[in-house]
């Protein structure tokens, strides 16, 4: 989640240096790259390049474990994992190259990597209970109804008229949930944060970073944040046949005939968005949430636009 940073995410500097030290040799300054209330990130150079520490927050204290799971099985399309610490919630990557933010985002390159993500979260299938266990947030489409009530008894930062908008549309919201529940598309692994920064190149390999906004949920709500920045950093609209290829090379993977569920898996995925975004909004200090909420009123308005459609 693209977010302004707060109150950070601290780690005794000391302690990460011994043991990144376990795994690399440092050839230069640890330096820090970035500090959230979230994560804290160090930049660690050693012989073989760049290695990236990363320090988890209660919040996604499950990123390590998920991603060493996920590159033992996929070591060819997430980054190398040169070491991790599930109870210390600690992180050790190798550089996985340019973000496609610095290429500017195109769509061409999401062909290529949508429908490997989408292999992917199918073979991730018989892993979903495991990552459950293994804290995971559970955002299965059967959670979805309570899980959206909830939201609503928390006060969110919105004009009380779209809220109530929002009350509105919780019985609907709910039959949408038990419709896309009855397709037989079973729960896997969810980026949540599928976008341009978040997916590097290097010769010519693509691999996903970054899973602490990650959960267990309806696959294809992935695409509500990939769909997204194609339409406010590169300008598509949202009929731009782009869309439609994009979808067509994601769900190949998963067979035939999904069109209307992908489409009903979005309109239901933009809401389990803004519930994860909640989430995280409650693990946070009031001095936080107010820069958090620079950004939450656009993802509430996105699926404001989806309570009447």
């Amino acid at each position: 989640m693209e977010r302004a940073p707060g109150i950070v995410c601290t780690v005794d500097r000391a302690a990460a240096e011994d043991w990144i030290r376990a795994h690399v040799t440092p050839v230069g300054a640890v330096e820090l790259a970035r500090e959230r209330p979230w994560a804290t990130v160090l930049r660690v150079p050693h012989a073989g390049g760049v290695a990236w520490f990363k320090a988890c927050g209660a919040v996604q204290a499950f990123e390590p474990w998920l991603t060493a799971g996920l590159f033992a099985r996929w070591p060819d399309r997430v980054a190398e994992v040169l070491g991790h610490d599930e109870e210390r919630a600690w992180l050790l990557l190798a550089d996985a190259g340019t973000p496609l933010r610095e290429t500017g985002n195109p769509p061409q390159v999401w062909l290529d990597a949508l429908p490997r993500y989408a292999e992917l979260q199918r073979g991730e299938v018989p892993h979903a209970a495991g990552h459950l266990a293994h804290g995971v947030p559970d955002l299965r489409v059967a959670t979805l109804p309570d899980r959206y009530e909830r939201l609503l008894s928390e006060p969110l930062p919105l004009e009380p008229a779209d809220v109530e908008r929002l009350r509105r549309f919780a019985p609907r919201f709910a039959h949408l949930c038990a419709e896309l529940d009855g397709y037989p598309v079973p729960a896997s692994v969810q980026h949540d944060d599928l976008h341009m920064a978040n997916v590097y190149a290097h010769d010519g390999r693509l691999r996903l970073l970054d899973w602490g906004d990650a959960s267990i949920g309806h696959p294809f709500a992935s695409l509500v944040v990939t769909f997204r920045f194609l339409e406010e950093v590169n300008g598509l609209p949202p009929g731009d046949p782009w869309f439609a290829r994009l979808r067509d090379a994601y769900l190949e993977p998963w067979g035939t005939g999904l069109g209307g569920v992908f489409e009903l898996a979005l309109r239901v995925g933009i809401f389990a968005h803004v519930i994860a975004w909640g989430r995280q909004r409650a693990h946070l200090s009031a001095a936080d949430r107010l820069e958090f909420d620079r950004g939450y009123p656009v993802v509430l308005r996105r699926a404001l636009g989806r309570c009447s459609a």
